[in-house]
């Protein structure tokens, strides 16, 4: 049975909320100051009708928004959109009691992902190739992406073949799609063990399709080309699966902004390193030290730095920094730092570079409300916030990318 509900405000994943006996209903596809009709199941509702539209409200760019899972956001005029985002990032600093501006968003442009997670499962009518319907297992198949470049949407076909080749399990597996300099890098998980036969098969249709390279959990099954990114001036060769900032121009943003706090630094440290893409663009002016605790990433940023030319000296360390963060003397040597964690943030690195005397530091997030925590262990150990940027790097998302930049006096030793 549907109800009447008023939408007050969003919620952080993008949902409307409104007011209800019982408390808060999380219905999603809504705008603030909406009339609408849902069918609640407890604090959520499946939205039925809209009553009353927001002006807020504007077409949607895919024919799949609402079901495949993917964007939660498209039907969310452009301006207002990207203010929410940053009011993302205002309120989580606020909630830590931090005080200072936040800059614009920077925005992002459709047609820019160039990695993509799809779902995949063999179906009675065929192999299933999209994203999973939001809240549910349930894999709704894609024609068209609006937020993927261009070549990963034109390979789609191709893909959903390709899925079907490797395909050894009657359950859903995933297919991370890469665009790089050399073609499309597919690696695979849990899709089940494949035979001999069928890894002939699929090697011989990726060398027909000139993908660059097929690996299955982490084993390259075929690489006819090595995929390659280009990180500043720097070109690297990435291993299977490897992080990659979602939209090339987001990084480059991200690189300037961090780039330029850092000009100053000749010693610098990459914390949570990935495959270089600070490390590589910093050592242009800085020697840099850069620490990643996964081994593959660390070994083709080492390798990237021995084949490149131009650069001050990269040195690297593979250390896991949630279990042993650098500590604070050994931080002390760096006239810069950058630190670029997964969601769950650097708390314990937090707290060991708020003790340290490193003059210069850009705290790098894809996650407000842990860089709020982490920025308040900063600023109590002395930093002085000087600004922060949101980037809208997941486009048509709840999640929002940020890059903040800090001083703090040297302390005579």
């Amino acid at each position: 049975m549907s109800t009447r509900f008023t939408v007050t405000r969003l919620g952080s994943q993008g949902d409307g909320i409104a007011e209800a006996d019982g408390g808060e209903v999380f219905i999603p596809f809504t705008l603030p100051g909406e009339t609408v009709t849902a069918a609640r199941q407890k604090d959520r509702a499946t939205l039925m009708s809209v009553l009353e539209a927001s002006p807020l409200r504007v077409d949607p760019a895919c024919r799949h928004f609402t079901d495949c899972g993917g964007c939660a956001l498209q039907h969310f005029e452009a301006e207002a959109y990207r203010q929410w985002k940053r009011e993302r990032v205002v309120q989580a600093l606020k909630a830590k009691g931090i005080a200072g501006e936040v800059e614009a968003v920077v925005p992002c442009a459709p047609h820019t992902r160039r990695r993509v997670v799809f779902s995949a499962r063999r179906a009675e009518a065929g192999m299933l190739l999209g994203f999973v319907r939001a809240l549910s297992s349930e894999i709704i198949p894609i024609e068209e992406c609006p937020i993927s470049l261009p070549a990963i949407v034109a390979a789609l076909d191709r893909l959903r073949r390709l899925a079907d080749l490797v395909c050894a399990t009657p359950k859903a597996f995933h297919m991370t799609v890469t665009v790089t300099a050399s073609g499309l890098d597919v690696a695979v998980q849990d899709a089940g063990k494949l035979g001999e036969n069928q890894r002939r098969i699929a090697s011989n249709f990726v060398l027909a399709e000139g993908l660059a390279r097929l690996s299955i959990d982490g084993e390259v099954i075929v690489e006819p080309k090595k995929p390659v990114v280009q990180f500043g001036s720097v070109a690297v060769a990435v291993p299977p699966g490897a992080f990659l900032q979602a939209t090339e121009a987001a990084e480059q943003t991200m690189a300037a902004l961090v780039g330029q706090h850092l000009s100053r630094a000749k010693k610098v440290a990459d914390l949570f390193a990935g495959c270089g893409s600070f490390a590589l663009r910093l050592a242009a002016k800085s020697e840099v030290h850069a620490v990643e605790g996964d081994a593959p990433a660390l070994a083709a940023l080492d390798r990237a730095f021995r084949f490149a030319s131009g650069l001050k000296r990269v040195t690297s360390e593979r250390r896991d920094l949630f279990r042993r963060p650098l500590t604070f003397k050994e931080l002390n040597v760096f006239d810069g730092l950058v630190f670029d964690p997964p969601r769950a943030g650097a708390e314990d690195q937090s707290k060991q570079i708020a003790r340290s005397d490193v003059p210069l530091v850009a705290a790098v997030s894809c996650n407000p409300v842990t860089l709020a925590r982490d920025l308040r262990i900063l600023l109590d150990g002395g930093y002085q916030l000087k600004s922060v940027t949101p980037i809208d790097q997941f486009l048509w998302s709840p999640h929002v990318e940020a890059v903040a930049l800090l001083e703090k006096p040297r302390r005579r030793r």
